[in-house]
């Protein structure tokens, strides 16, 4: 069966989450990995609190490692390898990871510096993120550029599944996105629990500091295609296509029909949580999907995937 591999972006974390792939990669988690972030990733991942894994600036490199070292395990037994990969946000530098284009802690680095950007462009630019449920994305995108054009700043930051889209923005104007949503056709808005306004631009100052982390870091060519949030297909350049990623929408609903198109019969989230695996069962109908979240589930997942 031919399949994809896909890796969660923030949001996924969880205090205690990879307590068991912690324990079989000691090697791989441990003292490298704490060198490279200044703090213990094992302990924030084990013993949070909450408040500090859900800093952007610990959770990405923690969801980043958790689910690159679920991705090994899972390798080791898959019947044969992915044809093609992607990854929701920063899923997308696990994805790179995972197909070998980039060396895991060279990946860390950069989602260490990534998460430290975007932290402190919110502290710069305060905003806000909220899930639009049951509208369109045409109908979406219409009613926030006329926002726009009435001087607010709110955009549409995720395009995650059919009717599944995110905006972004200030605090005000997705707060009175919020409060006006029916009138403006939208039947219902929620805020979600992000202290950012990310994929729009008001990212852009992360986007400036992020440029400077990516020098001198090589992407080579992978075992697998690795489908971009920016472009939904392959990126001719990758560290174009990661730092253009920071101030424009996610259009993984788009890479996932693209990879459907390329032939992908079966997708595979890999990484805590499922939110990539809700994302291809309501965009791709039809297509086999599987979660493997944790070393119990990779037996079954690569059973099935065996399958002809």
């Amino acid at each position: 069966m031919r399949y994809a591999v896909l890796f969660p972006g923030q949001g996924s974390q969880v205090v205690g989450m990879g307590a068991d792939v912690f324990a079989m990669r000691p090697d791989l988690l441990g003292s490298a990995a704490d060198e490279v972030l200044g703090w213990s990733l094992a302990s924030v991942c084990a013993d949070g609190p909450e408040t500090e894994l859900v800093r952007t600036d610990r959770a990405q490199p923690a969801l980043y490692a958790v689910a690159y070292a679920l991705w090994e395990a899972f390798a080791v037994q898959a019947p044969h390898p992915p044809v093609a990969a992607a990854g929701h946000s920063l899923g997308e530098y696990t994805a790179h990871a995972a197909s070998g284009s980039l060396d895991f802690l060279d990946g860390l680095r950069l989602v260490a510096a990534r998460g430290k950007a975007m932290a402190k462009a919110t502290e710069t630019a305060e905003g806000a993120m909220a899930a639009v449920m049951g509208a369109d994305l045409e109908t979406v995108e219409s009613v926030v550029a006329a926002q726009r054009k009435g001087g607010a700043q709110i955009w549409v930051a995720n395009i995650n599944a059919p009717n599944q889209i995110v905006v972004a923005g200030s605090q005000k104007d997705v707060a009175l996105l919020i409060e006006n949503a029916r009138e403006l056709g939208l039947r219902r808005v929620i805020q979600l629990k992000v202290a950012g306004a990310f994929h729009t631009p008001l990212m852009d100052l992360a986007r400036h500091e992020f440029e400077t982390a990516l020098t001198g870091v090589e992407f080579v060519e992978g075992a697998f295609p690795v489908y971009s949030n920016l472009e939904a297909a392959p990126a001719a350049d990758v560290a174009a296509s990661l730092t253009g990623q920071l101030v424009a929408k996610v259009r993984f609903s788009k890479s996932l029909m693209a990879m459907a198109g390329a032939g992908v019969e079966a997708f595979v989230h890999i990484g805590p949580g499922d939110v990539t695996a809700g994302m291809a069962k309501r965009t791709i109908k039809g297509a086999t999907i599987i979660t493997v979240s944790s070393l119990d589930d990779i037996g079954a997942a690569a059973g099935e995937l065996a399958v002809v």
